[in-house]
């Protein structure tokens, strides 16, 4: 699992080390730098030895970390240049950096005797093997300033590049970017993630995270953002016991679909059987159930009342429309105090303070009409500039777990715990794909919601990552965000295996989700 903190916490964090042990946590980020660089240019074929870095140093302490990484580099055998973002440098860093046999050159300031310009400083990048960057850390504020600025848009087609602690540009609390950005191919951040690298625009330029442990690690608090990864899916998305019968396995009682939007219903269903749930009982029209039959035999639907419905979970709202009938279905479901997923058309339906079982799933456009009614004016614009804000906010004020889908999905249950997914592909930008999803984390609902006989450590009643070994809140809370947060990556995964870098329909997605499942078990991914 990812843990990602805010600055203000990392810094706290490091403040009783700084003064005893402070040279010592630098040496410790520049080793974890350094030998992350070597993998990452061994990895895609590129030479450590023979091979050209240029590093961006700008004048704290993350330039100092950068200069001292490029000095063990450069002990290794790469050519490497250093170039300075400001007429100050880290002074020992700079010292070693240039012991071991690194060129400096500084940027823009033409009093110096090894002045370069940004265009000569954006060819020197070009020509490199690696370009790191270290022009601004955690403490960077406003984005990149002049003369940074200028190179980093001089750098059209950048070659590798790896980020020290973030990307220069994005701000470290919120992934907010002011201007320009230097997007990392790798982002290796120092003690714990920055919450920046999970959320907001900066999820998007952070590439792939690799965190480097610098004793700093026992005096954080609670993480402000968390991200699952593969192993974590493997431990909680466990296989049926042997015991096992479809009622163990759990039931989803789905309502979705009208005649308007018939579609929506065999998606969802679709999405939900491919999870692994063992039973679905649909319930509405007529024609709508014989579509889903025609392709989807197993689901049990009928046209009865959520009354007379025997599930462990709900799934209501994806293209129910007007139907009046549907929409009093999702009313009663929402109501019967079982988990329930809520989406689309059901999103207005939600009685105060419903409780964290009930997650909602809009997107940004439907979380403005859910703001909306608790007063907030929040636009589409508004929410996906700053959506783990916003998420946060509606889990607060409606009492829901809230999962918001986007390019990359952020979930917040209501004690403000947060999840940030983003395994998916851009092609998954298309008609039903969210259809899909909440028929994953229906079946994701029904299954941990009532199964003693399954293995999975969601089933011991305790907070699945607590269950897991990983210390959250006590109460229960946020096991509905962890649901949410499993079903967005297996979505995402899927996504991105039907994909493979072209474009996908929602039908394509649910057919892959066996293969994540096997991926994430025998790591063939």
């Amino acid at each position: 699992m990812i843990r990602a903190y805010t600055g203000p916490q990392v810094r706290d964090a490091e403040a009783p080390l700084l003064e005893t042990v402070g040279g010592a946590l630098m040496q410790r980020a520049a080793h974890g730098l350094s030998v992350a660089v070597a993998r990452e240019l061994i990895r895609t074929g590129k030479p450590v030895y023979g091979g050209r870095l240029v590093v961006l140093a700008g004048s704290g302490n993350n330039g100092g970390d950068a200069l001292f990484a490029a000095a063990r580099l450069s002990r290794r055998g790469m050519g490497t240049t250093a170039v300075l973002t400001s007429s100050r440098a880290h002074p020992e860093a700079l010292r070693s950096f240039e012991h071991a046999g690194g060129r400096v050159r500084t940027l823009g300031d033409t009093r110096a005797g090894n002045a370069i310009t940004s265009e000569e400083a954006a060819r020197l990048c070009a020509a490199a093997d690696v370009v790191v960057d270290g022009i601004l850390g955690t403490g960077g504020y406003g984005g990149l300033r002049e003369p940074a600025a200028s190179l980093v848009e001089a750098l059209a087609s950048p070659p590798l590049v790896v980020a020290c602690d973030l990307p220069s540009g994005m701000d470290a609390d919120t992934g907010r970017i002011d201007g320009i950005v230097l997007a990392a191919d790798l982002t290796v951040t120092f003690g714990a993630a920055k919450s920046g690298l999970l959320i907001g625009d900066g999820a998007h330029h952070a590439g792939r995270i690799h965190t480097v442990p610098i004793g700093i690690e026992g005096q954080l608090p609670a993480p402000d953002v968390r991200r699952l990864e593969s192993p974590d899916l493997a431990r909680l998305w466990g296989a049926p016991a042997a015991s096992a019968h479809k009622y163990s396995r759990g039931v989803l009682g789905v309502v979705a679909g009208s005649a308007q939007y018939p579609g929506a219903a065999l998606l969802t269903a679709q999405g939900a059987q491919d999870t692994g749930v063992g039973m679905i009982r649909y319930l509405g029209p007529e024609p709508v159930a014989r579509l889903i039959n025609a392709r989807l035999p197993e689901v049990v639907c009928s046209q009865h009342s959520v009354a007379e419905s025997h599930v462990q979970a709900w799934l209501v709202g994806p293209g129910i429309g007007d139907d009046d009938g549907q929409l009093q279905r999702a009313r009663d479901a929402i109501a019967s105090g079982l988990p329930t997923v809520v989406d689309a058309s059901a999103l207005p339906l939600l009685p105060d303070n419903p409780g964290p079982h009930v997650v909602l799933t809009p997107h940004a456009g439907e979380l403005a009409g859910v703001l909306a009614a608790h007063g907030v004016d929040a636009d589409r614009t508004d929410i996906e500039s700053s959506a783990a804000e916003h998420a946060r906010l509606a889990a607060g004020l409606t009492g829901a777990t809230v999962l918001l889908k986007g390019a990359t999905t952020i979930v917040s249950s209501p004690s403000g715990s947060l999840f940030s997914q983003g395994e998916s592909t851009s092609w998954l930008s298309t008609a039903g794909s969210g259809d899909t999803l909440a028929g994953i984390l229906g079946a994701l609902a029904a299954t941990f919601a009532e199964a003693p006989q399954a293995t999975s450590p969601l089933e011991t009643g305790a907070s699945p990552l607590e269950a897991g070994g990983t210390s959250l809140e006590t109460d229960g809370s946020d096991r509905f965000a962890v649901l949410a947060a499993m079903a967005a990556s297996i979505h995402g995964r899927a996504a991105a295996l039907a994909s493979r870098g072209g474009p996908i329909a929602a039908s394509d997605i649910s057919k892959l989700i066996g293969q994540v499942f096997i991926s994430v078990h025998h790591g063939d991914e």
